[in-house]
């Protein structure tokens, strides 16, 4: 069985779940067409998302011409189908609220795709994210396109549903996949009695690199890592704060943030000011090896983050045996409990992110490596991306043999 997988930007270093449950799919023996709505922001530093990005059709290099050209032949060889999706897009537009422009452009990506979805044999189409990949799979099933489904993530969904057309992506799509049951809760709230019944819990799977890895103690020394885009969600400002508080507190430690973006320059400027430029290296973007490899050499991670689905981070570290210190947002008490795999503190709390440092700070060794360990089984019972991978693909085979 063949299917199309879309996503707005891919790959991305913060994306590789994706690719993982891609990976899984194809063990499990399916046909994986990799769309991405543009072309990825960022370099791509994992040997296996370069390789990703060489299979990978860009919808938005068809260029300005090109769009138009897709939209005009759709017009004209599909007038109905194309005044239903047309239809359709100016939905979206009004619950979004009056971007029809915007959503013009979703029409003609979604005329960009359907000739080569087409010709590739392509039964299915899934979405990554419930933002404007969903609405073009939306828009290329009206346009007489397969059959779509999407994975709604977290911040990206769930923060203005309406602005999204929510509601109306999930009654359309076949199926609606949440990644922790706190998304499947925030999906039910927008979805009609029959759609609440089509809402499916696929978790992010972690890699077999990550759950294979021999497990061992956390070190000795004070440090941490992070791992996350700097932007305004993932709460890097607070951290330095709570990092300023513990080395004022004159406890001795270390930080590595693994991870690049927008307020990367802000962020250095404010480590300087705080007096914290020896302890924290703002190190980029790195591979998944490195990662891992940076990981094992950490006391515990720290996500400090405002909002959040369930972040594969987390899932990562916890298999590697090192507990985690988290701020209690979206799923993430799903995986973290206080005391047992970690540490779990309140959201936007400068004194409760530092107190979980300090607490990481004076752990035994006997209670991170029980942490750790911890961690690392309920890790290997919830998030192996192969066991994930296959029930999406139960998922579809199922839809392929009910029709239409």
């Amino acid at each position: 069985m063949r299917v199309t997988y879309l996503v707005n930007q891919y790959p991305k270093a913060s994306h590789s779940f994706i690719r993982r449950e891609i990976a899984g799919l194809e063990a499990c023996g399916f046909e994986v067409d990799r769309w991405s709505i543009r072309r990825v922001d960022e370099p791509l530093v994992d040997p296996a998302d370069r390789a990703e990005a060489e299979r990978t059709r860009v919808v938005l290099d068809a260029g300005a011409f090109g769009l138009a050209k897709a939209l005009l032949g759709c017009a004209l060889r599909h007038p109905l189908r194309t005044a239903r999706a047309l239809r359709d897009a100016l939905r979206l537009a009004h619950a979004a609220g009056g971007q029809r422009m915007k959503h013009m452009a979703y029409l003609a990506e979604a005329c960009v795709m359907l000739p080569q979805v087409r010709r590739a044999g392509s039964a299915h189409v899934h979405a990554h994210f419930g933002t404007n990949s969903a609405a073009v799979a939306l828009l290329l099933e009206a346009l007489g396109g397969p059959a779509f489904s999407f994975t709604a993530h977290g911040t990206e969904s769930f923060e203005a549903p309406e602005k999204i057309g929510l509601a109306q992506k999930l009654a359309r799509a076949r199926f609606a996949v949440a990644v922790c049951e706190y998304g499947r809760r925030e999906l039910a709230r927008h979805a009609g009695p029959e759609a609440a019944q089509r809402l499916l819990v696929v978790r992010c799977g972690v890699d077999e690199g990550f759950l294979a890895w021999p497990r061992s103690a956390p070190p000795a020394v004070a440090r941490f890592v992070c791992v996350a885009r700097l932007s305004p969600e993932k709460g890097h400002a607070a951290l330095l704060d709570a990092a300023a508080e513990v080395a004022r507190a004159g406890h001795d430690f270390e930080m590595r943030w693994i991870g690049d973006g927008e307020l990367r320059g802000a962020l250095e400027r404010r480590a300087r000011e705080l007096g914290l430029a020896e302890r924290v290296r703002f190190l980029g973007w790195k591979s998944g090896a490195e990662v891992r490899e940076e990981i094992l050499g950490a006391r515990a991670l720290v996500l400090p983050s405002l909002a959040e689905g369930l972040p594969v981070v987390l899932m990562e570290a916890l298999a590697l045996a090192r507990p985690v210190v988290a701020t209690d947002v979206g799923g993430v008490s799903e995986l973290v409990e206080s005391g047992v795999d970690g540490w779990l503190v309140a959201p936007r709390n400068i004194a409760a992110l530092a107190a979980g440092l300090e607490a990481a700070i004076r752990a035994a060794p006997e209670d991170l490596a029980r942490m750790g360990q911890a961690g690392a089984a309920r890790i290997a019972a919830l998030h192996d991306a192969r066991i994930e991978a296959r029930r999406l693909g139960e998922r579809f085979r199922a839809l392929a043999a009910a029709g239409p």
